[in-house]
Formats: structure tokens, sequence, C-alpha cells
């Protein structure tokens, strides 16, 4: 196993158990390394500091242990045995709901690592090349978690490790046809793995789709970026008026059409192909509540200025056009937008409006997807509810 020093000056963050380690605080040669390689980290006296998965990038180590230990299966079949117990504790995994993330990254100690879990079938995503070539590893603690309740575990990492032309997505242990059925408090959905974005779906709106449920109830809501539908099932399961879906994709609409069907809610629901940020400059009806849940608008902080525009114009035009009284349910999954910024950027969209907003929910990520209390960019997910005088 090769040896990392760090600069001298640079140790803090690592003695502060951040999980990554930026190339410019490496003070060894790294030419030789191949990348996935773990790698031991030590400090300017050689004291051993952390063990991690080394890479040519600016990460360059990202940390799976501050204690000096070996890293092989033993190791992977424990952290994954935790994050799935953590899940079972919380009750995360039920009759009603039987979709789940089972690893977060760095919010589980695995940094580099998304599993998700979809009644039955676990689909790994792959963030670093270590955690790549880890994947027999994974899959043996997956298998021991779960037991004969797994079905399959799909390997899903093409487009999320672009450096490497050797990686293929495919089942790594049996199969299973898609789209496959699961459950989202009680709600039926249609999840392809395969040809779906990310893993399927995005689990992390889960708590949220069922708080909007709760508001629903009567009231004529609109979902835009609405992708397969989940918070206008969840809206029609409670009771909506009438719920209208909207995305610039037709496959997306596609999908929740078929979801929609799936739970014979089709009387209540209509569904809108056109770009969100065009429709929302002037609606042609009013409505009781409406989604705001865009794709990120930024994943680099050069970016962010424009992204903050972006949200700023999306929510003004929401905030203009509700019904007085009206709900707006907005997000940003902007990684380089804090809550902070996100909150001041939806407070000047009200301002710029000329509406009284109050806001009545702050909202975040699940708690499948856990923040590692030394990693805080691992908040991601940022929400609000607002009510528009």
């Amino acid at each position: 196993m090769s040896t990392l020093q760090i600069h001298k000056h640079k140790i803090d963050s690592i003695l502060r158990r951040h999980p990554w380690i930026f190339s410019g605080a490496i003070a060894s040669e790294t030419d030789k390394l191949k990348d996935g390689e773990t790698v031991t980290v030590v400090d300017h006296k050689g004291q051993f500091l952390a063990r991690g998965h080394f890479q040519h990038a600016t990460i360059a180590v990202r940390v799976l242990t501050f204690e000096d230990r070996p890293t092989d299966d033993k190791f992977f079949i424990e952290r994954i045995s935790n994050a799935v117990q953590l899940r079972k504790n919380l009750q995360l995994l039920t009759d009603n709901n039987t979709i789940c993330r089972l690893v977060h990254g760095e919010g589980d100690s695995l940094p580099g690592l998304i599993i998700d879990y979809y009644q039955g079938v676990a689909v790994i995503q792959c963030h670093s090349i270590g955690m790549y070539v880890s994947i027999k590893a994974i899959t043996k603690g997956l298998k021991q978690a779960f037991g004969n309740k797994l079905i399959a575990v799909y390997s899903k990492s093409s487009e999320t490790l672009p450096q490497r032309t050797d990686v293929e997505d495919g089942y790594i242990f049996g199969d299973c046809v898609t789209p496959h059925i699961c459950l989202e408090h009680g709600v039926k959905l249609n999840i392809d793995w395969v040809t779906g974005q990310k893993t399927g779906f995005y689990i992390d709106q889960r708590e949220n789709r069922n708080l909007l449920g709760k508001y629903a109830l009567g009231k004529k809501v609109l979902n835009t970026f609405c992708y397969s539908g989940g918070f206008s099932l969840l809206a029609l399961k409670n009771g909506a008026e009438l719920v209208h879906s909207l995305d610039s994709s037709k496959k997306a609409i596609v999908l929740t059409e078929e979801n929609v069907d799936l739970n014979n809610f089709q009387d209540k629901h209509k569904s809108i192909v056109a770009d969100a940020m065009e429709y929302m400059k002037d609606l042609p009806e009013e409505y009781d509540i409406i989604v705001l849940d865009p794709p990120a608008f930024a994943k680099h902080r050069e970016k962010r200025h424009k992204a903050i525009q972006g949200y700023k114009r999306l929510n003004a035009n929401a905030i203009r056009q509700i019904k007085p009284g009206g709900l707006i349910f907005t997000f940003s999954c902007s990684q380089v937008v804090d809550k902070y910024l996100f909150n001041n950027t939806v407070i000047a969209a009200a301002i710029e409006a000329g509406r009284n907003v109050r806001i009545l929910e702050q909202l975040h990520q699940p708690a499948d997807h856990p923040i590692n209390a030394f990693h805080p960019e691992g908040e991601y997910l940022k929400g609000l509810v607002i009510q528009v005088d």
C-alpha cells in the first residue's frame, strides 16, 4: 500500500475528520499511483492520519477510515451493515415504503458510494474509481445485510465515472425485470434503474412529497419539473381536486402518466409538455399549490450567480401568479447554493413580485440521506413551503 505525506500546514481539516483530501495538500509524488488505489495518509512526521481511495483529481483522497485498520471485505461488510441497520432502526423500510437510500456516501462513511434500494433490488452508483474497484466487497456486504431478501444488485456507474472507459452498467448479482413496482407512502411507482435518471428515482424528496399530500386536499396543484410524477401522485392520493404535471421531457411525461395510470388517478390529472421557466412566465390559470423542484442550476461555484438568478426568476413568477393564500413548495438541490443563500433568493423573489410571503416549513433531505457532521457539503437539498397572501 502506498503512503502519501501531507504538507505540515494542511493537516487541520484531516484532524477535524473531513473525508476529502485535496491534491494541493499532498507533499508526496503521486505520478505512479493508480486511480482507485488504497493509500495510507501520514503527517510530515510519518504519523498515521487516515486511509482512503486515491484518484488523480482535485479531491485526491476520499477517506474511508481515520483508524489504522485494513479496508478489506470485512470493512465494507461492516460499514454496509451499519448503514442498513440505521435504516431499519428508523423504520424507513415498511409495507408502505419499499424504497430507501441504503448508503449515502460521506454520510455513511463510504465517500464516493451511493446505493439505493427498490423492493429487493440494490442499485449501486460509484462516484469514485476506488468504490468501483471495491464493488465485489460492496456486494458481499449487501448480501450479508439482506440475505435471501436481496433479489438483485445492479451497477450503474458509467455516467458517474466517465474517465473509465471500461465501466459498464449491468447486474452483478441476480436479475430483475424493469420497470419494477415499488411503494412510497402507499403510492405505486414504476422504477426503471436501467433507463431512468440517476438510480431510477429521486428518493430524497420522499418526506417532502408526503408533506405536500397533507396540504393537498381539495386543492389545484401544479407540479413543475415533475420527472416521474412523485409529487403529483402524493397530492392525488390525498384528495387533490386536480393536478397538472409539467416537464420539458416527453419521456418524463410518459413516466408520469404511467404512474398515474398505475394508481388509477387519471380523472384528476393532466400532463403538460413545456419548458418550466418559460411556462411560469404567464400561467393560463391560478393554482392553490405550485411545486418548484428544478434540477441543479449550478454544480460548480463559477455557475452560482447564474443559478441564483434562475431561482429568483422562477420563484418570482410563481409568487406573482399563485392564488391568494396559496402555497409554494420550492427547492434547490445545488450543493453550491446553501440554505441561507437560497432562502434569501426566495425572499428577493417575493420583494420583486410585490406580495407578502410567510415561511411555513423549512425542508431538507430525509434521514436515509444523512449528513456527516464533519462534511457540511453533504447538505445539498434545501426547500421552503411559503404561503403567499
